[in-house]
């Protein structure tokens, strides 16, 4: 993903998000990088194919607050 991102600008950090239990990819992560390089990376590869899955790129948002029970 670093390696895949940095095409477009500097890579602050890049993380792949696993399962606890598993260690296993859950699909997504997440790439840190300069403002503008981010928005030309988000412009170029959201919906390209990168081995065999559709990206989706954009930018985070912050989490949603989830009620405690």
């Amino acid at each position: 993903m670093r390696t895949l991102f940095s095409s477009y600008g500097t890579v602050l950090s890049a993380k792949v998000v696993e399962d606890r239990e598993t260690g296993r990819s859950r699909g997504f992560g997440f790439v840190e990088m300069e403002a503008a390089d981010a928005l030309q990376a988000i412009e170029a590869l959201n919906g390209q194919n990168f081995q065999g899955r559709d990206l989706r790129v954009n930018e985070a948002q912050p989490r949603e607050r989830r009620p405690r029970y």
